[in-house]
C-alpha cells in the first residue's frame, strides 16, 4: 500500500472528483443508446436491439474504453494451472470510479482474475496494469503490498483482538499518527460506524462487520478495491441492504471497484457496468440494462435471467412463431437478408401471456408452476415441443396439465439467434 503522507484537505479533494467523475459516468449510462451486436446475415451471432449500426459501433467503442481515465487494464490476460486454462484471453478497462462486477458461473476464472489483479496469483500471460502501472505481465510480477489494491473477503477477516478503528486503521502506515486516527474517524462515519470504534470484532453483527471490512480496504486509499463475493455470507434479507449500502459508500467514497459474484441480481442492481465472463474469458461488458435486454450471445442471455427461445419463421413482413404471427419489426436488427430464415428468439417471462383456453384454441399446457410470492412463472410447454415460460400476477392460477394459449406482450423489440 502507497505511503499516507496526503493531507485532509487533499484526500477530501480526490474524493469528491472520484464522486463527481462517477456521476457523470452514471449519467452518461442512462442517456446512452443500447448497443448493436447485430451481425450481417451471414454471420452467425446473436443480435440484440439497436438498427443503427453507425450508433452502436459508437456505443460499444465507448463501453470497451471508458470515457473516464482507465485505473485498471487487463489485456490478454491468461492463467494456467498445469494443463487446465483457467483464463483464457480475458480484457477488461475499468474507468476512475467505477464499479464494474464480473459475473459468471462457478469455475468461469472470476476469482482467478480477481487474484491477479490483487497479486495473489501471477499471470501466465498478458499485462495487468493498475494506475498505469504494469504491475504484472512485464518482467517480475509487483508483490501484492505494492500494488495499491484493496481487497475486501468473503469471510471479512477481521482481526479478532483487534478493535474496530484498530481494524480500520491496520494498513496504515503510522496506525497510531493524529492523522492515521482523523482517517479511520472519517471512515466509520462514511460506514455508519461512528460510535463502534472501541468495540470488538466479535460484538458486532455480520452487516457492521463487512462495513469495517469495507472501512479498513478503503483507509489506504488504494486505487482499486476488489471484492470477493462480499454478500455470500450474509442472509437474503440482510445482503440486500447491505449491496445498496455498499454501493453508497464506494459511490460517496469515488473508489474504483471490481465486484466479483455469481448472483446476477447483485451484479444488475450495484454495477455501473458488468462483465459477464464464461469458460475464462469476457464474453458481453456494459451497463446491467444492456446486457440485460440485449444479451449478443446465448449464454449471456441464459445466465442473465429466464431465459425462453421460441422458434419462429422469417417471411416477407412477418415472424411466424407457435403462438401467433408478429411483424418483423419486433425482432431487433432483422436486415432484409433474412426472408425465408429461421431464427430463434428470446422471449422473458414478461414477454409472454397464458390464457385458459379449449383444447382445441391452445398454444400449448402448463408443465409446471412456479411460486415467488408476488408472482406464478408458469413453464408451458407448446405444441411443437418448445418449453417457455408465462408471469402472470399471484391472484392469477392455473393447474398445472391445463390447456392455455400464449400470447407474445413485449412491447420492446426482441434479441433473437440462429437456431442451435
Amino acid at each position: 500500500m502507497r505511503e499516507d503522507t496526503t493531507t485532509t484537505t487533499d484526500r477530501e479533494e480526490t474524493r469528491r472528483n472520484r464522486a463527481e467523475g462517477a456521476d457523470a459516468r452514471s449519467e452518461r449510462s442512462r442517456n446512452a443508446p443500447a448497443a448493436d451486436p447485430n451481425p450481417a446475415p451471414d454471420g452467425g451471432a446473436a443480435v440484440g436491439a439497436r438498427e443503427d449500426p453507425a450508433v452502436a459501433s459508437e456505443t460499444v467503442a465507448a463501453d470497451d474504453d471508458p470515457e473516464t481515465d482507465a485505473v485498471l487494464e487487463l489485456t490478454d490476460v491468461v492463467k494456467r494451472y498445469g494443463s487446465e486454462t483457467a483464463v483464457s484471453g480475458l480484457d477488461l478497462t475499468v474507468g476512475e470510479g467505477e464499479l464494474v462486477t464480473l459475473l459468471g458461473p462457478s469455475g468461469c476464472g472470476k476469482t482467478t482474475t480477481l487474484r491477479m489483479i490483487a497479486g495473489l496469483e501471477t499471470a501466465s500471460e498478458g499485462t495487468i496494469a493498475v494506475g498505469g502501472d504494469v504491475v504484472d505481465g512485464e518482467g517480475a510480477p509487483t508483490p501484492p503490498e505494492d500494488r495499491d489494491v484493496g481487497l475486501v473477503f468473503q469471510e471479512f477477516a477481521l482481526f479478532p483482538h483487534l478493535s474496530v478503528a484498530e481494524n480500520v486503521a491496520f494498513g496504515l502506515d503510522d496506525p497510531d499518527s493524529a492523522e492515521a486516527e482523523r482517517r479511520v474517524a472519517d471512515l466509520l462515519e462514511l460506514v455508519g460506524l461512528g460510535e463502534y470504534g472501541d468495540r470488538s470484532p466479535a460484538d458486532l453483527s455480520g452487516g457492521q462487520r463487512q462495513r469495517v471490512a469495507l472501512a479498513r480496504s478503503l483507509a489506504p486509499e488504494p486505487d482499486v478495491l476488489l471484492l470477493d463475493e462480499p454478500f455470500s455470507n450474509l442472509d437474503v434479507s440482510l445482503r440486500v441492504r447491505m449491496r445498496e449500502e455498499v454501493k453508497r459508500i464506494l459511490d460517496e467514497a469515488g473508489v474504483t471497484a471490481v465486484s466479483v459474484t455469481h448472483d446476477q441480481e447483485e451484479a444488475l442492481s450495484i454495477s455501473d457496468r458488468v462483465a459477464v465472463v464464461n469458460d475464462g474469458r469476457v464474453e458481453q461488458v456494459g451497463s446491467p440494462g444492456e446486457v440485460f435486454e440485449h444479451p449478443t450471445s446465448r449464454f449471456v442471455a441464459s445466465f442473465l435471467g429466464q431465459a425462453s427461445f421460441l422458434p419462429a419463421s422469417v417471411t416477407g413482413e412477418a415472424v411466424e412463431t407457435a403462438v401467433g404471427s408478429y411483424d418483423r419489426d419486433l425482432l431487433a436488427g432483422l436486415g432484409d437478408g433474412y426472408a425465408g430464415s429461421s431464427v430463434d428468439v428470446l422471449v422473458r417471462p414478461d414477454d409472454l401471456r397464458a390464457t385458459p383456453a379449449p383444447e382445441a384454441d391452445a398454444d400449448g399446457v402448463v408443465v409446471r408452476r412456479q411460486y415467488t410470492g408476488p408472482s406464478f412463472v408458469y413453464h408451458v410447454r407448446l405444441h411443437d415441443g418448445t418449453v417457455v415460460r408465462c408471469l402472470h400476477n399471484h391472484t392469477e392460477e392455473f393447474e398445472v396439465g391445463e390447456p392455455v394459449a400464449v400470447t407474445l406482450v413485449a412491447d420492446h423489440a426482441l434479441a433473437w439467434y440462429p437456431p442451435e
